[in-house]
């Protein structure tokens, strides 16, 4: 069964300085059909204007990851960590027990555009933690490349719970078809260009909601970003 939410359905808010898009119910914005797919909570399309961020506040209890597609955003957190995240780097921090943390566009000129994904831990209390690592655009050319997984494979950041984050860069005749376990959920986010996903035309913002399906194809892709989660029930 595949189920497509068009980029427009999803909900949005805007504070001058950031212009949000929400997958899911956040904030002021409820949608009681879209509270989130198997423990994926959270996917904002933050659009951040330059000089502008969010002030130290607390997160609890979720896995948080950070993507970044246009410009960079300076992360400080109450672990001690501070760094700035670009477009290729995937940042992971886990709340735990409580974690405070502040996110800044340091461009003087230019507006950051990044997803801020939740995902709900496999277990409560767990020690806070951070990590951070780089995936070239090679290595996501043409096919799904695994970012953020629970054993940490090929190199990715580890996640407490039993899902991964792959991603990919599709342009003119690259293709790639991946295998799906039935029994589990995926959720395909294309979060820039064009591209078709098992028979579906999906643009920017357009998400697939999946499940029971064998497998994959992703063709025909205008310089498309495509991110994709593999998902317990």
């Amino acid at each position: 069964m595949i189920v497509m939410r068009k980029s427009e359905e999803r909900g949005q808010a805007n504070h001058g300085w950031l212009q949000s898009r929400f997958s899911f119910s956040f904030a002021e914005y409820y949608d009681p059909r879209h509270m989130g797919f198997g423990p994926l909570r959270v996917i904002n399309d933050d659009w951040i204007a330059a000089g502008m961020g969010f002030g130290t506040h607390p997160h609890k209890d979720m896995e948080i990851i950070t993507y970044v597609l246009e410009g960079e955003i300076a992360h400080k957190d109450s672990m001690g960590n501070g760094s700035t995240i670009r477009p290729g780097d995937v940042q992971r921090m886990t709340a735990g027990t409580g974690v405070r943390h502040s996110e800044f566009n340091p461009s003087p000129v230019n507006k950051t555009h990044l997803l801020q994904i939740w995902i709900m831990p496999d277990r409560l209390n767990l020690e806070p933690g951070y990590e951070e690592k780089r995936f070239s655009s090679e290595d996501k050319r043409g096919r799904l490349r695994v970012v953020a997984a629970p054993d940490a494979r090929e190199g990715a950041v580890k996640i407490h719970q039993d899902a991964t984050l792959s991603v990919g860069l599709f342009d003119g005749a690259e293709s790639a078809e991946h295998p799906l376990t039935p029994n589990r959920l995926c959720y395909v986010h294309l979060a820039r260009g064009e591209l078709e996903v098992n028979g579906h035309s999906l643009k920017a913002g357009d998400a697939l909601l999946m499940q029971a399906e064998a497998s994959l194809h992703l063709h025909s892709g205008k310089q498309a970003e495509v991110l994709v989660f593999d998902l317990p029930r």
